[in-house]
């Protein structure tokens, strides 16, 4: 597949549920965590991609606020490789220009995770080229949620007028206020959902459900991808003449 860049109809924002990384391992005979040290290694070249595809901002589904679920061998090798995975990647971003963000509820992490979040966030602050967002104990309702409660309380202590609030003002106070709302959103594995991800943000997003499993998807994969995403015609709730 020719690898050419992006023109402008392309998506500027591309936000992922990476999915699959478990059943992947199960299929080759691996405990859970080897498919999602796997898929750490497929979000490196994903990111490595957006410039020459014209994606300015990729969010990335890490770790839902659901995810606490699941077993505590689980839970805690995701937690390790995710101070693994910020501890090894973060001079690569400094060089590759990617700022990086993280959003979701941080006090329930441990002091440790928290304190390499900050600073890859000071780290690449100066970095201008990809914006790399990763939802980290994640989910659309509770990330609403926090903000409504951060929205009252300016109104209740006179900061801002009740009269005032409509549908501009909620975002203001989400963890995504510096992000523009993603174009498309991609879900690996062949599950056909949402899962909590973006709720408010994604109102008028393209999705694309596909089966590949996220161990597997490549970089051809999300070229093709954003190649669909232009054909499309996005009408926002008007008509076309």
């Amino acid at each position: 597949m020719e690898d050419t860049k992006a023109d402008l109809s392309g998506p500027r924002h591309v936000a992922i549920i990476m999915d699959g990384n478990g059943r992947w391992a199960q299929a080759r005979g691996r405990p859970r965590l080897f498919g999602h040290h796997a898929g750490a290694r497929r979000v490196r070249e994903i990111v490595s991609a957006c410039p020459d595809v014209g994606v300015k901002y990729l969010t990335i589904f890490a770790f839902s606020t659901e995810n606490w679920k699941r077993t505590q061998t689980e839970v805690a090798g995701l937690m390790s490789l995710f101070r693994r995975y910020i501890m090894k990647e973060m001079q690569e971003f400094v060089k590759e220009n990617v700022r990086v963000r993280f959003i979701g509820d941080r006090p329930r992490l441990d002091a440790k995770l928290r304190g390499l979040m900050d600073e890859a966030e000071r780290m690449t602050q100066h970095c201008t080229g990809t914006n790399l967002t990763i939802a980290l104990n994640y989910g659309g309702r509770d990330e609403v949620s926090r903000a409504t409660k951060r929205l009252a309380l300016d109104v209740a202590e006179g900061r801002l007028n009740p009269a005032d609030v409509d549908e501009e003002t909620l975002p203001k106070y989400l963890d995504t206020y510096v992000l523009p709302d993603p174009d498309l959103v991609i879900r690996t594995s062949g599950e056909a959902r949402i899962s909590n991800f973006l709720l408010w943000q994604s109102a008028y997003a393209e999705y694309e459900f596909i089966d590949t499993l996220w161990p597997d998807f490549t970089r051809e994969i999300f070229i093709d991808l954003l190649s669909g995403y232009g054909a499309r015609d996005r009408r926002f709730g008007a008509v076309t003449a």
